[in-house]
């Protein structure tokens, strides 16, 4: 072998190497890409209003994006503003649906999700129906006649309109103390503070950070220890005694902590209540958080429940 072939030799052999250690490390750099949305097809606007047959499979990962797409597409040609609460509430079924990719109602029915993003909502065939005036003025009727009541040490919240109860769901509060968060920087009281106000937004899709340690997380450990991704499920946002101080309802993965002063300050619901709450209290919704340690169960008797924050000693 002729001294020049053996150097153009080694010329190629070395830009093989370099090449191969540049993807390399563009590999190990590259962010992790979201969640594709696999045969999601955005809706393209109608000429008139009738039943909408689902043609694609709706997973979790785009069901907002597919919602958001059909509104827009229809609103346009309702007389009265199409919005996602009450698309939705005119096809209720939709809810019970969401409700139940409730992790632990999968591990019930012995199925283990482990990236809830993937599961489907809607499948190929299913049909929605858009709401006509009448059934539109009733469901926002009763938006204006709903509110939601949250008894502190009862652990309760629930879900009224026109003064009767529509849904009764189990809370974690606050903690009786005091801790250091590094996402506030400060000492922070981390009971549930009491009040009236209204809920303010939504969190649709949101970002998972550890109020003490300030770090990101996207994984949760479960109450029957298996690992999971953490699901996509909307957080409350809330104004109270006209303060937005970051006391949100949202779902928890661990709901063996339901019924205890465990939380950060938020109010703590099962994942399937969440939806629950979610679409049946659309923003503007008015809010109660009380502290009453004596419930009335009967004419004649009364509930005396355990003095969690020590308010009363």
């Amino acid at each position: 072998m002729s001294k020049r072939l053996a150097y153009t030799l080694s010329l190629l052999l070395l830009l093989l190497v370099s090449i191969a250690i540049a993807k390399l490390i563009e590999v190990r750099t590259m962010p992790i890409p979201p969640n594709k949305i696999v045969g999601e097809a955005l809706f393209k606007k109608p000429e008139t209003i009738g039943p909408i047959i689902i043609k694609d499979t709706i997973h979790i990962a785009g069901y907002f994006n597919f919602i958001d797409s059909l509104i827009t597409a229809y609103d346009s040609i309702t007389n009265y503003r199409l919005t996602e609460h009450l698309l939705i509430n005119a096809n209720s079924w939709i809810i019970d649906t969401l409700a139940h990719t409730d992790y632990y109602t999968m591990i019930q029915r012995d199925s283990f999700v482990y990236d809830q993003h993937q599961m489907i909502v809607l499948r190929p065939n299913n049909t929605l129906l858009i709401p006509d005036s009448l059934e539109a003025q009733s469901i926002l009727g009763a938006f204006k006649k709903t509110k939601i009541d949250i008894n502190l040490p009862e652990y309760k919240l629930r879900i009224l309109t026109d003064s009767v109860l529509m849904y009764s769901f189990p809370i974690r509060i606050g903690q009786n103390k005091r801790k250091y968060l590094k996402m506030g920087d400060r000492m922070t009281d981390l009971r549930t503070q009491t009040g009236k106000g209204y809920i303010i937004g939504f969190r649709r899709n949101p970002d998972f950070y550890n109020p003490v340690t300030g770090k990101q997380f996207y994984y949760t450990q479960r109450d029957d220890k298996n690992m999971t991704l953490m699901p996509q499920i909307p957080w409350i946002e809330t104004e109270i005694n006209g303060i937005r101080n970051g006391q949100l309802i949202h779902p928890t993965t661990n709901p063996n902590t339901l019924g205890k002063a465990y939380s950060n300050g938020c109010i703590g619901v099962k994942e399937g209540d969440a939806w629950r709450i979610y679409y049946h209290c659309p923003i503007g919704t008015p809010l109660d958080i009380r502290y009453d340690l004596h419930v009335p169960m009967t004419h004649d008797s009364i509930l005396v429940l355990e003095d969690v924050y020590n308010i009363e000693s």
